[in-house]
C-alpha cells in the first residue's frame, strides 16, 4: 500500500455553494488521478445535512465552520453570511492546516476559491504554495478585473463597451449585472471585487474554461497573470473517459432522485426532449413562471422542466395536468447525466456558468434567459461568439413572454440557425474533449500544475 507521506497534499477549499463546490470537486478527482492527495473542504453544515462521512471515494473530506453550523437559514441573507464567512472562515481553516502540519500527513499547497480571498492570507501565513481556482469564464473574470483595476469604472453607463481579449462589443444586457448596478446588490459587489485585493500573492490563477473555447481572452489575462485553463471540470466520462469509475458529479445540496429523470428520457425520441433548469438560485416571479409553463405547452415539444419545491407554488393552477402527457416536472435533476442524453435537443438555461460550459461539452445548444450576476455575458457569448443558442427577448415590463419561449424554442429545436447551432455545439464538444485528453490544453496545463505541487513538498 502506498505510504500517504510521499504523495503531495492538497488542500482544496471552494465557496460552499453548490455551483462552486462541484466544479472544484471534479478538479480534485483530476489531481487524484495524477497521483496527489487531496483534502476537500466544506463546511461543518454541509457534512452533517449530507452525512458525507471522510471522504468522497478517494477525495479525503474535512470541515471548516462559516459561523453557522445549523445552516444559512440562520443568517437570513448573503450579507451577514458573508461577513460571518469572513470572520470564521479563516480562524477555522488556520486550525485544520495546523493539525495536519504536526501529522503523517502535512499540507503543501492550497487551491481556493478567490472569493474566499482570506484563504489565500491564511496559506502563505503557513509558506504554501496557493493557487485561486476562478469559478467564471475567462472573459467574465477579466472584466471584474478591469473594473477592480479602474480600467472599467462602475457603474457602466455607456456603451458599447469593448475589453482587449473579449470579442464582442458588450451592450449594458450583456454586462454582469454588479458591473452595471453595483448599488443594487453591495454584499455581491463587495465579494466579487475582494477575489483582486491579494491575488498577486497566488503562485498560479486556475480557470475553468478550455483554451479554444476563450483563446483571446486567455491570451489577453495571461500577460497580466500566471493563468492556467483546467476545465470543463465535468466527470471525466463524459469527456476524455480517462478516470475509471467516475459517473457522480458531485455533491448535492437537495433530496435527489436521479432515476426519475432517467428514466423519463428514456422512453422519448432522440433530440425531442427541452431540458429547463434556471439554476439552484433562482426565483423567478410568479407571472415569468406562468409564462415559461405555457410557453413549454405551446411549443408542443417534449420537456423536463426541474422547478424546486420552493417555486411549485408559482405554477399555473391546471398545467401539470394539461401536459402530463409532454411534460415532467421534477425538484432536482442529474444535469450533466440529463444533458448527456441522447433524447435532450435544446437547453433552456440562465446561463450560469456551470451550466453554460456543460451544455458546450455535451453538444447541447441553448434557449437562454439570463437574470443577474454573470448570466448575462455568458449568453452574449453563448449567442453570438460561440453561435450555439439564442438568447429570450423581454418585453418592457422585463418578462419573457410565452410567445418568445415558443419561438425560440422552434428556432433551436428545428430551424435553419438551430441546425447551424447543433453543428457548432457538435464543434465545442469535439474540443472540449480534446483539451481534456492526453495531450490537450487542460490535460497538460494540469500536468505543468501537478508537477509544481509535487515540487513543493
Amino acid at each position: 500500500m502506498e505510504k500517504m507521506v510521499n504523495r503531495s497534499h492538497v488542500l482544496v477549499v471552494p465557496l460552499p455553494g453548490a455551483g462552486h463546490i462541484n466544479p472544484m470537486l471534479q478538479f480534485s478527482r483530476r489531481l487524484v488521478s495524477k497521483g496527489l492527495k487531496v483534502t476537500f473542504v466544506i463546511t461543518k453544515f454541509i457534512s452533517k445535512s449530507r452525512q458525507l462521512g471522510s471522504s468522497i471515494g478517494s477525495i479525503q473530506l474535512d470541515t471548516i465552520s462559516d459561523g453557522y453550523d445549523d445552516g444559512f437559514n440562520q443568517a437570513g441573507s448573503w450579507e451577514p453570511y458573508l461577513s460571518s464567512l469572513h470572520d470564521v472562515g479563516p480562524k477555522t481553516l488556520s486550525e485544520l492546516i495546523k493539525r495536519y502540519q504536526t501529522s503523517s500527513c502535512p499540507i503543501h499547497a492550497v487551491i481556493y476559491e478567490p472569493f474566499l480571498a482570506w484563504a489565500l492570507d491564511v496559506a502563505k501565513d503557513f509558506r504554501l504554495f496557493a493557487a485561486a481556482f476562478f469559478t467564471h469564464a475567462c472573459a467574465v473574470d477579466y472584466i471584474f478585473y478591469n473594473v477592480y483595476h479602474e480600467v472599467l469604472k462602475m457603474p457602466v453607463s455607456s456603451t458599447p463597451v469593448l475589453i482587449e481579449g473579449v470579442p464582442l462589443l458588450l451592450e449594458l444586457q450583456d454586462l454582469p449585472t454588479f458591473v452595471v448596478l453595483p448599488d443594487s446588490y453591495p454584499a455581491n459587489v463587495k465579494m466579487t471585487m475582494s477575489q483582486f485585493a491579494n491575488l498577486d500573492k497566488a503562485d498560479w490563477i486556475l480557470i475553468n474554461t478550455f483554451y479554444k473555447l476563450e483563446c483571446e481572452v486567455v491570451d489577453t489575462m495571461s500577460k497580466v497573470c500566471p493563468l492556467l485553463t483546467i476545465g470543463p471540470t465535468i466527470p471525466s466520462i463524459y469527456l476524455d473517459k480517462s478516470i475509471e469509475d467516475e459517473d457522480d458529479y458531485g455533491i448535492s445540496l437537495c433530496e435527489i432522485d436521479a432515476s426519475l429523470s432517467i428514466n423519463w428520457l428514456s422512453t422519448k425520441p432522440t433530440g425531442s426532449v427541452v431540458y429547463v433548469s434556471f439554476g439552484s438560485c433562482a426565483t423567478l416571479s410568479s407571472k415569468q413562471m406562468e409564462e415559461i409553463a405555457w410557453g413549454l405547452k405551446r411549443s408542443n415539444f417534449h420537456f423536463l422542466w426541474v422547478v424546486m419545491d420552493s417555486e411549485k407554488g408559482k405554477i399555473p393552477q391546471g398545467f401539470v395536468e394539461e401536459v402530463e402527457n409532454k411534460g415532467l416536472l421534477v425538484n432536482w435533476s442529474p444535469q450533466v447525466k440529463v444533458l448527456a442524453n441522447k433524447a435532450v435537443g435544446c437547453f433552456f438555461t440562465h446561463c450560469g456558468w456551470n451550466s453554460t460550459i456543460e451544455a458546450l461539452s455535451l453538444g447541447v445548444p441553448m434557449v437562454t434567459m439570463p437574470g443577474w450576476s454573470d448570466q448575462q455575458t455568458n449568453s452574449k457569448l453563448v449567442e453570438d461568439a460561440w453561435k450555439v443558442g439564442v438568447r429570450a427577448k423581454v418585453d418592457e415590463h422585463g418578462i419573457v413572454k410565452r410567445e418568445e419561449i415558443a419561438i425560440c424554442i422552434k428556432e433551436v429545436m428545428e430551424g435553419d440557425r438551430g441546425r447551424e447551432m447543433k453543428m457548432n455545439s457538435k464543434k465545442w464538444k469535439e474540443l472540449a474533449i480534446e483539451a481534456t485528453s492526453e495531450g490537450g490544453t487542460s490535460d497538460t496545463n494540469i500536468n505543468v500544475l501537478v508537477a509544481m505541487l509535487r515540487s513543493t513538498k
